[in-house]
Formats: structure tokens, sequence, C-alpha cells
């Protein structure tokens, strides 16, 4: 049978050179719930932002492993067969991450974001604090963490771990609503290999502007875009290109 993990991390920064210093996740199968959340050393210093997101200090990670050599980071590797399914919340982030570690993955993925984006996109953010409270989500925290022995915190891995958890389950809801005759469980892996065709500008001067608009109106702007900000996420830059063919 299948195994689902649900799997998070925190680390020293976002930028190329930064690495894991929390592994966290639940796997989950229909006869339990296993919990694992290990603290990790790195070379590369915490930066302040990166502290001031989730809290942890150097002085949290003193004397701790590395991820690699951690029994979280050597049991994920035990689980990563294709029968499996790894779930994350923004995955290439993640993932990104775990590659500097030498993983490579071979479970089949969902990514919650993006499969959110396609199933809840008139929604005006998509990240999973924001389904944390416009969910309400945030009310069966206690029990949910009650049950498996975890500590419930904001940007925390193990915590946003189990916030995952429960949007997992109004996530798959929403895409049974939305594609009926289609196992839900396959169709948010089949969203998570799909683009999302984005219809509005979030931000820059076009902030709140139809892409379609802009494509007409300034085609030469959204060519500077797609040459010059490093920082365009797949869906925009995929989006971007199809408003400007189309």
């Amino acid at each position: 049978m299948p195994k689902y993990i649900i799997l998070d991390t925190e680390t020293t920064g976002t930028q190329e050179h930064d690495r894991i210093i929390q592994l966290g996740y639940l796997v989950l199968d229909h006869q339990k719930t296993e919990v694992y959340n290990e603290f990790c050393s790195s070379d590369i210093p915490i930066t302040y932002q990166a502290m001031a997101v989730h809290g942890i200090t150097q002085e949290t990670i003193e004397g701790k492993p590395s991820c690699h050599d951690t029994e979280a980071f050597q049991q994920l590797n035990a689980l990563n067969v294709n029968e499996n399914y790894l779930i994350i919340h923004n995955a290439p982030f993640d993932l990104g991450m775990l590659e500097k570690e030498g993983f490579t993955c071979n479970m089949k993925l969902i990514d919650t974001l993006r499969v959110a984006k396609h199933v809840f996109e008139d929604e005006e953010a998509h990240g999973l604090q924001y389904f944390r409270y416009k969910l309400g989500l945030y009310k069966k925290e206690a029990a949910e963490a009650e049950a498996l022995g975890i500590v419930v915190k904001a940007h925390d891995a193990i915590g946003d771990v189990l916030v995952l958890k429960l949007f997992l389950s109004e996530l798959r809801h929403a895409v049974q609503e939305k594609f009926p005759r289609v196992n839900p469980v396959a169709m948010m892996v089949e969203l998570t290999q799909k683009p999302v065709l984005v219809h509005t500008i979030r931000f820059g001067k076009y902030r709140g502007k139809s892409l379609a608009d802009v494509a007409q109106e300034d085609s030469a702007y959204l060519n500077w875009m797609l040459k010059n900000m490093e920082n365009l996420d797949d869906d925009m830059r995929y989006s971007i290109q199809y408003y400007l063919e189309s």
C-alpha cells in the first residue's frame, strides 16, 4: 500500500547557498501515522531574516547532526520509491534544498501550492497560512496536534506539516468537486505537473491589470520581465509567454 509523506523544511535562508536546518514530515498509511522532526546543523550561518520567520537560532542547531546524517533524512531515503506520494506546499523550494543533500525525488509528487492555484484560482493568495485562517484550519489544530504529539508553531517545519495535513483534506475535497470523474489523488499529481495560467499581475506598475490587456498594450514590458526578472516563478513565466504568443 502506498504511503503519503507530508513534508516541510526550514532553512538558513532562501538563496542558492542556504541549507536545511529543520526537516519535518508525517508518514501516513492506512494503519498509522509516523512523525519525524529533527533540527540540523549547517556550516552556513542562519540569516536574521530567516530567524525572524522560523525562530531557529544558531544555539538551536548547535551540536546537531547535518541534515544528511539525521534519522529523518535516512528514513526519507528509505521511503523514496515510486509507489509513495510526497506532498509539499511549494515543492520546488523544499526539493531544491533536499537536492543539496543528495536527495532526488522518486515518489509521486503533489505540490499543494500549485494544486491550490488550479482549484482556488479566485483566491487573493495561496500561501499555507492564508488557507489556515481562510478555511478555519486553526480551529482544528489543537486536537490534531495532541493526537500526534506535535507542538503547533507558525513557520515551524513540523507545525506547518500539521497544517498542511489539514489543508490536504480540504484540497482533496475541492479537487473532487471540480473533477468529479477522476481519482482526486491522481488528479493532484497531474495538476502538480501542469502550469497555472495566471490572469492578473499581482505586482509592479501593472498590479491588478490583466495579463491579456498588458500583452496588448505594453508587450515590451512583459518581454522585459522575461529577460530581467530572474525571480519570476514558472507559472508567471508560462503565463506571460502564453499571452504574448496569443
